[in-house]
Order: C-alpha cells, then sequence, then structure tokens
C-alpha cells in the first residue's frame, strides 16, 4: 500500500468512527496528535531498550552533557531539549501559604497546578485545581452517609483538613531536568498524565516549567519547517531544484515535476526519512 493510499484509508477510518461530528479542524488535531504519540512512543521504546541493556549493579548513567542546537556534531541532526522550550521563570509557592492565596495564584496566573516549593526552591510537591477542589468539596458538604460516603471520606480525610499548599499538594512530585530530551519528558508527561511537568536542575531546585503545549509544540514541526527540509534536500540531489514543486499538508509531502530517474530512489528515501513526515505522495515523472 502506496503512503498516499495509507493517509487515505487513515482518514476514512477517523471519520467513520463514531462520536462528536467531524469538522473541518478534527483532521489536522488528529494528525497532529498522532504524531505526538508515535513521538511518544519512539522514546518509551527506547527507554525500554536502554533498561533490558542494563545490567545488574552497574552504575547510574551520567546525565547528558550540554550540546548547542545545531547538534553535538556537524552532521549530527539537533536533540531538542527541555531546556530549549521550558518557560522560565515558573511560578511557584511556598509551602506554608494558605489555601485560599494558592486558590488565588492559579487563577491569576491562570494555570491549572504549581509546583510547592521550600525556603531554598526545592520542589516538594505539585498542588493542583484538584487538590484544591477536594478541600473545598469536603468544606461544603463535610458528612456523607453510607459506604461510598465513607471511602469518600477516607480518601479525601488528609486533603479535607490541609489549610497550607504543603499539607494539599500531592507528592513526591514528577519533575524533568534541562537536560532531559523533550521526547522523554513527553513520554514523562504521558505515563503520569500530567499536564505541568516542574524542571529542576540536579539538587532539585525549582528552574522552569514546561507543559504538555510545549513539548506538542517541539515535537512536532508545522508544515513550512517540514518543506523548508524537503526544499533543502532537493537542492542536493538536483542541479535544477526548480523542476519540482513540493506541497506540506499535515506532514504529507506531495513532490510534482520531472526528476531524473537515477536520483528519484535516493531522494524519496531522504524525504521519508525527515522527521515528522508522515507520507510521501510521489506525482513526479522520472526522465
Amino acid at each position: 500500500m502506496s503512503d498516499l493510499e495509507r493517509s487515505s484509508v487513515a482518514k476514512e477510518s477517523r471519520r467513520s468512527t463514531p462520536g462528536r461530528p467531524w469538522t473541518p479542524q478534527e483532521e489536522p488535531r488528529q494528525d497532529a496528535l498522532g504524531r505526538y504519540l508515535g513521538a511518544v512512543a519512539a522514546a518509551a521504546s527506547a527507554r525500554s531498550a536502554e533498561y533490558s541493556e542494563a545490567t545488574p549493579g552497574t552504575a547510574k548513567p551520567e546525565p547528558p552533557q550540554a550540546e548547542s542546537a545545531r547538534g553535538s556534531s556537524e552532521g549530527e541532526p539537533a536533540v531538542l531539549r527541555v531546556r530549549d522550550v521550558m518557560q522560565v521563570p515558573a511560578v511557584a509557592v511556598p509551602g506554608d501559604l494558605q489555601f485560599v492565596d494558592v486558590a488565588h495564584t492559579l487563577a491569576r496566573e491562570q494555570v491549572s497546578a504549581v509546583p510547592v516549593v521550600d525556603a531554598d526552591d526545592h520542589v516538594i510537591g505539585v498542588v493542583s485545581e484538584s487538590d484544591l477542589l477536594a478541600k473545598a468539596a469536603v468544606m461544603a458538604e463535610p458528612r456523607r452517609h453510607g459506604a461510598v460516603g465513607r471511602l469518600w471520606q477516607h480518601r479525601l480525610y488528609e486533603k479535607s483538613h490541609g489549610d497550607t499548599a504543603a499539607t494539599l499538594m500531592t507528592f513526591p512530585p514528577v519533575t524533568v531536568h534541562p537536560a532531559d530530551r523533550v521526547a522523554d519528558a513527553a513520554w514523562t508527561a504521558a505515563h503520569a498524565r500530567l499536564k505541568r511537568l516542574p524542571v529542576t536542575d540536579y539538587h532539585g531546585r525549582l528552574v522552569g516549567v514546561v507543559t504538555r503545549r510545549d513539548l506538542l509544540r517541539a515535537l512536532i514541526r508545522d508544515d513550512a519547517e517540514i518543506r523548508a527540509e524537503v526544499e533543502s534536500l532537493v537542492g542536493q540531489h538536483l542541479l535544477d531544484p526548480r523542476a519540482v514543486e513540493i506541497t506540506v499538508e499535515n506532514g504529507v509531502v506531495t513532490m510534482t515535476g520531472t526528476l531524473d530517474k537515477a536520483v528519484v530512489a535516493e531522494l524519496f528515501a531522504s524525504v521519508r526519512g525527515i522527521d515528522d513526515v508522515v507520507g510521501v505522495v510521489d506525482d513526479t515523472e522520472a526522465v
């Protein structure tokens, strides 16, 4: 099955899936989500391979060294790190901040969660809207009857009696390091089902925050960036790059024009190897 046929089948299957009505914006959203999940799956696979190769008693690997945005050496692809996409400075609250003030902070900053830090900026937990909601729910209805009510009260007991960020927060916190790969951070966020991850140094001090949206944007390049890379490849393979017209839509590259048949196979293999290219449509004529 060709790339075009696979793309058409995938689109048709998504349209036929029961659920909310299909909209013009849904197809690009689904394509972006698929590409994001592909990157997360690749990161998870790499993690599994690393763990399977490790042997008992081996030393913990050294943290990744700093690299330039152009890669560790000429010719190597750049590896996006958390430091390249994280937000600084990060909003945080002290452990002794009162419940009402934590709620005001979330509302003012328009975020769903914030790290809780100690006097030395070490991240000790994360307090979220869910944590505050548990507190507010018990305040509004302190007593529930029956087995379900007793279970509900038992689970929320700690939350209901907390008045500060430190007593309401969820801990231990799930954090990432600035030198972590973006794909690994995306895997962590997906695995923990978190929208925001505190970024800490190797001493556990807060240095920034990264969101799922930041990771999504970093992992999935837009069509204009993909097209620029394809044009660069075409320029390397053809004496006259204008002989080929290139369009990119939702990661699918379409190439039309006239090509020397001696370079067709190598050129299309190179285009398929570009990150975030989900398919290549060959509308060229080989001569």
